[in-house]
């Protein structure tokens, strides 16, 4: 209790979703502005300058982005417009994967000579921030129990030999429940990663408008649940200059954006119409498209 109370409070550094310290998971499903956010934190924190409506008392860290899905020329697209391009300070620091260098086969060594690139990386660039963009780049596979606790404790003793924040970017099932609220359970892979994270978080679409994306907090340890499922921090995806990114705009419950029977009607009738034109059956529908058999008979056109 008294070490405890001698150490200073963990510093925010995206809100009360990433405190400084802890290895933590943002995970989502494809194409949902994973990435987009990530970058958007990174940049951030290097320049010392808070996302509103989250707060950030941390000072300015060297922050190392590792690449695995973006191109340079992608990436570049992402943040150059009419007016140019984004300038990144120098804190920000985005190293790409490239599988043409030289990899054991092994799925072990493999994996182990990445973690490895990435440590070298963090002691050559003085990192105190670390970002993995993501994590299926382990051809392990996440979802081998044995796998996960192999990488995480790699992941943990990174954060201990650096002191590192760090931020692991993940995916959700392609056949997740729309209708069910996000949890725990729909990171993809074994739960020991999330179980053994110290805090993490999602993005989730809403059924009402498919470019409105929300923000729910999954688990936290050095704060108490501020964007839970009745208060999820509403954003779009937006580019209104050269820099990619989250625009926040307000908060609302989780259920409002949640695939009901209302919504179904509206917005699932004229998916099942277009799939039984092709041809699909009632049961090919549901597995599709995630809903119950008889939800799928009566939506099908007459």
């Amino acid at each position: 209790m008294e070490l405890g109370e001698r150490e200073p409070a963990p510093k925010m550094l995206f809100g009360e979703l990433w405190h400084e310290g802890e290895l933590s998971i943002l995970f989502a499903d494809t194409n949902l502005g994973k990435s987009v956010l990530a970058v958007q934190i990174g940049n951030s924190i290097a320049c010392g300058k808070p996302i509103a409506p989250f707060a950030m008392d941390a000072d300015p860290a060297n922050v190392l982005y590792i690449d695995f899905e973006l191109s340079t020329k992608q990436f570049y697209r992402r943040y150059t417009g009419a007016e140019g391009d984004h300038h990144f300070t120098d804190n920000f620091i985005r190293a790409e994967f490239r599988p043409d260098i030289a990899m054991n086969d092994s799925h072990t060594h493999y994996d182990e000579q990445i973690i490895a690139g990435i440590e070298y990386k963090i002691r050559q660039l003085n990192a105190m921030v670390l970002i993995i963009d993501n994590i299926s780049c382990l051809r392990g596979g996440i979802e081998n129990a044995s796998v996960a606790l192999n990488l995480i404790k790699h992941l943990k003793a990174l954060k201990a030999d650096y002191n590192l924040s760090i931020l692991v970017l993940a995916h959700t099932p392609k056949r997740r429940n729309p209708g069910s609220p996000i949890s725990a359970d729909d990171m993809h892979g074994s739960k020991l990663l999330i179980n053994l994270a110290d805090s993490a978080f999602s993005i989730g679409t809403s059924a009402a408008d498919p470019h409105l994306r929300y923000l729910k907090q999954i688990k936290q340890r050095s704060t108490g649940q501020v964007y839970g499922e009745d208060n999820v921090c509403l954003c779009r995806i937006t580019k209104p200059c050269n820099f990619l990114k989250m625009q926040f705009e307000g908060h609302s419950p989780e259920r409002q954006h949640l695939h009901t029977r209302g919504l179904n009607q509206h917005i699932l009738a004229p998916k099942v119409a277009e799939l039984a034109a092709k041809g699909y059956s009632q049961r090919q529908i549901s597995k599709e498209l995630c809903i119950a058999l008889g939800w799928v008979n009566k939506l099908m056109p007459r």
